[in-house]
């Protein structure tokens, strides 16, 4: 016949399951702090090289700014000093013929000048911009990655 448990039995049998579950429930806890631990030193970490590609971008920025002012700069003087030399030019012309012949050649100089400063400029502005975008892209892909671990852990 089976035996009645005293109370006894009973307070120590709720007890160790007791034990066992605050156990089980510190475990789970413990395990669970560590992955939201992990995770955050993940996003601090990829905020302070989303800064860094931030910070890279801005100088190269700033760079392309710079050479693209020392561009302009560099063909206005230029042309300014052309257009002074061709006005002295038309001046010292014996005839209407000849300033008419000066007067075009500088026309047509000024125009392929022009055309090629636009090219170099539009060359320097497009490089410029994806030597920017470059650092800013990769951080896209680690957003993603960080986000994907986050989600699995």
């Amino acid at each position: 016949m089976a035996k009645a448990k005293t109370a006894g039995e009973k307070f120590n049998g709720t007890a160790e399951t007791f034990e066992t579950a605050f156990k089980n429930g510190t475990e789970a806890l413990k395990a669970n702090f560590e992955k939201a631990v992990k995770t955050y030193d993940d996003i601090l970490g990829f905020q302070k090289d989303t800064v860094e590609a931030y910070v890279k971008a801005a100088n190269v920025a700033g760079k392309g700014a710079e050479t693209l002012h020392n561009e302009i700069y560099a063909f206005s003087k230029a042309s300014i000093e052309e257009s002074i030399a061709n006005a002295k030019a038309l001046m010292a012309s014996k005839s209407a013929h000849e300033a008419f012949e000066l007067q075009t050649g500088y026309a047509k100089s000024a125009f392929d000048s022009y055309i090629s400063e636009l090219t170099k400029i539009s060359e320097l502005l497009v490089a410029t911009g994806k030597e920017t975008l470059e650092p800013i892209q990769g951080r896209i892909q680690a957003w993603v990655d960080v986000v994907q671990s986050a989600r699995a852990a």
